[in-house]
């Protein structure tokens, strides 16, 4: 089950985040964070060893006791961060990347929204149904 969701943009900033539990909120910020200097060194191994650049999504970032941490990069530089709860053994990487694939295009029709500017927070009610029902459906 996604327990957070996270949208990132180029500069390192969240357009996005949800969780869950509202309880643990900052902890998952936190989590989200730390997860970028990840994000940022799968990129540059990934420039070096000049793999397809199509590939957007990174894999299993870094797990911890409770939780796995997901990322995928648009070609925007915009990230994407998944936290995924540690105890649903049946998730596996297709549908983590299924799921990534659903976000990047709700997240593409936010930007094709002519009253959506580019690096401000997302604040769309499809989008956050979409998120919604991705933590909800992973359940």
């Amino acid at each position: 089950m996604a327990v957070c969701v996270a949208v990132i943009a180029k500069e390192n900033y969240p357009l996005y985040i949800r969780s869950i539990p509202t309880e643990n909120q900052l902890k998952f910020h936190y989590t989200v964070h730390t997860s970028l200097d990840v994000v940022d060194e799968k990129i540059s191994a990934m420039g070096k060893a000049l793999v397809d650049q199509r590939e957007l999504y990174l894999g299993l970032l870094y797990p911890t006791e409770d939780y796995k941490v997901y990322g995928y990069v648009t070609n925007s530089k915009v990230k994407f961060v998944m936290v995924v709860d540690s105890s649903n053994t049946a998730l596996r990487d297709n549908e983590i990347r299924s799921m990534f694939r659903k976000l990047h295009n709700s997240y593409t029709d936010v930007m094709c929204n002519p009253f959506y500017n580019p690096g401000d927070p997302i604040q769309s009610r499809a989008f956050d149904n979409t998120v919604s029902s991705m933590m909800v459906a992973t359940c």
